[in-house]
C-alpha cells in the first residue's frame, strides 16, 4: 500500500533527491518549498502521485496547512521529513544575533513547528514516522558553524524526547545524520565569512575547506534518498542513522573521545554527590 510522504525544502538538494526516490517507489507526496513554481518539474512527471504546497517553516499556519492539504488530497500522512534548513559560516564573535536567530529559526523551530503540526493526525492513526534532518554537525560542533550546530543539537535532544512520547502511540521518530553530500548546501546555500584574522586558523580554514569540498563530498543523494526510504520501510528503524562514511568516522571518533574524556574525569563527576549512608564519599 502507497504511504504519503510531506516533505519540506523539496525544491533542491537532499530533498529534491528524496522526492524523486519517493516518487520512483511508487508513493504519494506533498512536496513543499517557498516557492512551489520550483516544483513544476516533478510535477508534470508525475500526475496524480504529487501534490506541493507553498511552505516556510516559521510560519505556524502554513504548517498547518501544508499538512491539511496532504491529508485532503490523499486521505492522509504517514510520513513527515523535516528536511528544509541551510547553515553559514562565520565566526560566533563576528555572526550577528539576526543571523544566529535566523539559522535557529528555521533549522530547529521549523522542525518543532512542523512536527506538532502533524502529531495530531499521527496520534488519531497511532502510526506514523517523523524523519528530522540533524547533521553530523548535530553531534559534534565546528568551527564557524555556532548558530546551525546550536540549532542541529537542539533538533537532536528535541527529537530524542519525542520519539519516547511518540512511541507509546505507535509513532516513529529518526534523525538523519549526514555527512558532506554533493548538494549545493556547501554552495550556493551558504554564505562563508572568513572573519577577522585572529579566528583564521580556525574559522577562515573552515570557510577555505568548506569552499574546497563543495563538489568533492563523498555522499550520492540518490543513494541517501533510498537508504532513509529503507528505514520507513523497516519495522525497527533506528533513533539515529548516519549517512555518509565521513558521518561514521567523525561520530565514532568523536563518541571515543567523549568517552575517553568522561572515565577521566569520572572521580571528580561522582564527588559531588552527598555521602552515602554509612558515610562514605
Amino acid at each position: 500500500m502507497a504511504r504519503t510522504w510531506l516533505i519540506t525544502g523539496s525544491s533542491r538538494g537532499f530533498g529534491r533527491a528524496l522526492c524523486e526516490a519517493v516518487l520512483e517507489s511508487g508513493d504519494n507526496l506533498l512536496a513543499t518549498a517557498r516557492d512551489p513554481g520550483q516544483l513544476q518539474s516533478l510535477a508534470a512527471r508525475r500526475p496524480g502521485q504529487l501534490g506541493t504546497a507553498a511552505l516556510d517553516v516559521t510560519n505556524e499556519a502554513q504548517a498547518l496547512a501544508a499538512v491539511a492539504t496532504a491529508i485532503r488530497t490523499f486521505g492522509g500522512l504517514d510520513v513527515l521529513v523535516n528536511n528544509a534548513g541551510y547553515g553559514n559560516v562565520g565566526s560566533v564573535e563576528d555572526t550577528s544575533i539576526e543571523s544566529f536567530r535566523e539559522q535557529i529559526e528555521t533549522n530547529l523551530f521549523g522542525t518543532i513547528i512542523m512536527t506538532k503540526a502533524v502529531i495530531p493526525h499521527m496520534r488519531e492513526r497511532r502510526s506514523g514516522h517523523i524523519v528530522q534532518f540533524s547533521s553530523v554537525g548535530g553531534r559534534l560542533g565546528a568551527p564557524g558553524r555556532a548558530p546551525y550546530s546550536a540549532a542541529k543539537w537542539g533538533v537532536e535532544g528535541f527529537s530524542e524526547v519525542l520519539a519516547q512520547e511518540m512511541a507509546s502511540i505507535g509513532v516513529r521518530v529518526t534523525i538523519i545524520e549526514p555527512g558532506g553530500f554533493r548538494t549545493d548546501f556547501a554552495g550556493a546555500s551558504t554564505s562563508l565569512d572568513s572573519g577577522r584574522p585572529e579566528y583564521d586558523a580556525v574559522v577562515g580554514k573552515a570557510a577555505r575547506m568548506q569552499q574546497a569540498y563543495d563538489g568533492h563530498q563523498p555522499g550520492d543523494p540518490s543513494r541517501g534518498a533510498r537508504a532513509i526510504l529503507e528505514i520507513v520501510a523497516s519495522n525497527a528503524p533506528p533513533l539515529r542513522l548516519p549517512l555518509g562514511s565521513d558521518a561514521v568516522a567523525a561520530l565514532e571518533r568523536g563518541d571515543r573521545a567523549r568517552l575517553e574524556e568522561l572515565t577521566a574525569w569520572r572521580a571528580l563527576s561522582i564527588s559531588t554527590d552527598f555521602p552515602s549512608d554509612d558515610g562514605s564519599a
